[in-house]
């Protein structure tokens, strides 16, 4: 399974699956998301895929430093993973635990001592996959607004 960081030739299969794991968003702002992520310095943010035969098939995984407060964490920077996604009929196949160590190598190599994420409460999926990598749940947050 060739685990690889992406390049703008990956960014139509990349931005395929991004709306897959984030559907609430359009397929431009996913685009200029992805256009914007491969600016920045590897330093700061890096996304690896699974690739087969030069093309996006299965999964994708976003991580980026944050040097803010990052609820659960005592340290700074912590590596966030931003996003992970596996396309259903490869999960349980063993690409995000891939994905995850190629993000842990990546913030090892940025001096980073800790990495952290979130998921939405009822993303069960997600919460069973972060407990089976080893994640350990630090906090629940619900969030209010009120208009003016």
């Amino acid at each position: 399974m060739p685990i690889r960081a992406a390049t703008h030739s990956d960014i139509s299969g990349w931005v395929e699956l991004r709306a897959r794991l984030w559907d609430d968003t359009s397929l431009d702002e996913h685009r200029a998301e992805a256009v914007a992520m491969l600016a920045k310095s590897p330093d700061q943010c890096i996304v690896f895929l699974d690739v087969i035969d030069g093309v996006v098939i299965r999964a994708f995984a976003e991580a980026a430093l944050r040097h803010d407060h990052v609820n659960g964490c005592e340290t700074s920077p912590v590596a966030f993973l931003e996003g992970i996604f596996v396309r259903n009929n490869d999960r349980g196949s063993g690409i995000g635990k891939l994905l995850l160590k190629a993000v842990q190598s990546w913030a090892q190599e940025k001096g980073c001592l800790e990495l952290a994420s979130d998921a939405y409460l009822d993303n069960l999926a997600s919460h069973a996959f972060h407990n089976a990598v080893g994640f350990e749940e630090t906090d629940r947050v619900v969030y209010f607004r009120k208009a003016l």
